[in-house]
C-alpha cells in the first residue's frame, strides 16, 4: 500500500510538471497537501518499522589520478602520472530511535491536518475547474 501511495505521489508530482494548465493550477493549489502525504507515509513507515532513517552525508578521501602524464616525444620526455587525494561525498541512511507515542500523536494531527487542507482547497480546485475547462 504504502509503495502503491508513494508511486502515486511520484506520479503527481511529474504530472504537475508538464501538465495541462488546469492540471498545474490544481497541483498549485494543493501543494500543501502534497507534501503532507509524504510526511504522512513517512511517520506511517517510522512507526511500522518502529525507528526512522535518516540520511547522513558522509566525505570520505580517495587518492586518484589528477594529471595522466604522457609518454616521451622526440621533443619532450616522459611526464609521469600524479596522484592526489580528492574528497567525495556518499549518502549513508541511518536508523535512529524514535519516541512511538510521539510519532503516533504526530501522524494523528498530521492526518488531521490534512483534511482540514483538503477541505479548505475543494473551493480553489473547484475554480481552477472553472477558468480551465479541459
Amino acid at each position: 500500500m504504502r509503495l502503491i501511495a508513494t508511486a502515486a505521489l511520484a506520479g503527481m508530482t511529474l504530472l504537475a510538471a508538464c501538465g495541462t494548465p488546469q492540471e498545474q493550477c490544481i497541483a498549485g493549489v494543493t501543494r500543501d497537501m502534497r507534501v503532507l502525504d509524504r510526511l504522512i507515509v513517512e511517520s506511517e513507515s517510522n512507526l511500522q518499522r518502529g525507528y526512522a532513517l535518516r540520511d547522513e552525508i558522509r566525505t570520505d578521501s580517495r587518492f586518484v589520478m589528477c594529471y595522466p602524464g604522457r609518454p616521451a616525444t622526440a621533443d619532450s620526455p616522459a611526464i609521469a602520472p600524479q596522484y592526489c587525494w580528492r574528497d567525495y561525498d556518499r549518502t549513508v541512511t541511518r536508523p535512529v530511535s524514535i519516541n512511538l507515542a510521539e510519532e503516533r500523536v504526530k501522524l494523528a494531527e498530521m492526518r488531521k491536518k490534512r483534511q482540514s487542507l483538503a477541505r479548505a482547497a475543494e473551493p480553489a480546485i473547484a475554480q481552477c475547474r472553472a477558468t480551465y475547462p479541459e
